[in-house]
């Protein structure tokens, strides 16, 4: 029994798999399904069908409007490198040509050679020649990942961390939502009575200097009393998201909660894993140049999370003179931290000697099972968990 034969290197399924991976790079969402659809459609179409083939592999790959958008030149970028003019190389790495109507005429090659050797007498075909080429397109891309292709080369990379991927997609309906619930949550923070005072036109104490102007316009006699009341301001909001590399799929739903209450509530936001660093003026901006330097900011995944460290720099520096009594922190994360188990709960009750009220959102039902955390419960006001957006709408009410 003579064995079916496998796709030659560099054969259109292996171009197919790599241009998959770029599109994976990009922040699409392409798995072996989507490939195998990819795979039907160029056989559908043929060689010489490049705008049909085009159009079907764009509504199998983009699965939002930013995708969508990004497409064509992702699309061009792989198969037509000859049109691009002005580009800049990130990669050191070859490709093999990548002419489209070849690899799709090469493939149809392909398929009839594996049909010819099928259908040969005293050979076994034990499935179907499209099936084996699929499996080849399903082997390439798992070799493509296990091999560790890089994400982004040379500093530059164009995936969009505030945008949920791997399945998670954000609708404009949902950002909406988000948006509203953080302007409900921001209306019911209490306001805290500083020691100064404001005038008003009723009020607790007379504030005698407006009383005595106002009296001149009638001759010295006071008509027009003004009233004083305590001035209120509403608390101070900080949120801390842990970005580090346990806590990846759960970083883009941390940062859009992070950006809709820094539109709403002027919160400060932070991020760290091994350090702390502010993002607060990226928040109020939503650009490709933007999403780049968050990026890079928050690049040190997989160096493990320092929590400790990073509440203690932020209450002794990022944070000195705005933690006050009434300040809101917000910490976003499991908890789990590689520095010592009781150094967390000592910045934790620095950052409680200042008066702040800690809440530690959480991406688990239950209240994460770190030693660090469990020493550290004290000093923590509430525990909240927070995986989707449905917990931020059932825990509205206690955010307070």
């Amino acid at each position: 029994m003579t064995a079916t034969p496998s796709p030659p290197a560099n054969s259109p399924s292996e171009r197919l798999a790599g241009f998959a991976v770029l599109l994976r790079e990009h922040g699409l969402t392409v798995g072996v399904a989507e490939q195998q659809a990819m795979l039907q459609a160029a056989l559908y179409f043929g060689p010489l069908q490049e705008r049909p083939l085009h159009a079907a592999w764009r509504a199998i790959a983009c699965h939002s409007h930013r995708e969508w958008k990004l497409w064509p030149d992702v699309y061009e970028r792989f198969w037509h490198p000859e049109k691009l003019r002005g580009g800049v190389k990130v990669s050191g790495q070859t490709r093999p040509g990548r002419n489209l109507r070849q690899s799709v005429q090469a493939l149809h090659d392909q398929m009839d050679a594996l049909q010819d050797a099928a259908s040969r007498p005293g050979q076994n075909s034990a499935a179907p020649s499209t099936a084996g080429t699929m499996a080849s397109v399903g082997q390439d891309a798992q070799n493509s990942q296990d091999a560790g292709t890089p994400r982004a080369q040379g500093g530059a990379s164009r995936t969009d961390p505030l945008h949920q991927r791997d399945g998670q997609m954000w609708m404009p309906q949902e950002l909406g939502a988000l948006q509203q619930l953080a302007r409900q949550v921001t209306a019911q923070l209490q306001a805290r009575a500083t020691r100064r005072w404001r005038v008003a036109s009723r009020g607790q104490r007379l504030d005698l200097r407006q009383t005595l102007r106002r009296s001149v316009g009638w001759g010295g006699e006071m008509l027009q009393p003004a009233w004083k009341v305590k001035r209120l301001e509403p608390p101070r909001l900080f949120i801390l998201a842990d970005v580090s590399r346990s806590m990846e799929s759960h970083a883009a739903l941390f940062l859009r909660v992070a950006r809709a209450f820094a539109l709403e509530a002027d919160a400060r936001v932070f991020v760290f894993h091994t350090r702390l660093a502010e993002v607060t003026p990226y928040m109020h901006r939503d650009t490709p140049a933007i999403q780049e330097k968050i990026n890079a900011v928050t690049a040190g995944f997989g160096g493990g999370t320092r929590i400790a460290a990073s509440l203690q720099d932020f209450a002794r520096h990022h944070a000195r003179a705005q933690l006050n009594r009434g300040s809101r922190v917000w910490v976003l994360s499991d908890g789990f931290d590689t520095d010592g188990p009781d150094l967390l709960s000592t910045a934790l009750q620095e950052v409680r000697a200042r008066g702040a009220r800690i809440t530690w959102f959480h991406p688990t039902r239950q209240v994460p099972a770190a030693g660090a955390l469990q020493r550290a419960r004290s000093a923590i006001e509430r525990f909240v968990p927070l995986a989707s957006l449905a917990d931020l709408v059932a825990a509205r009410h206690v955010l307070r």
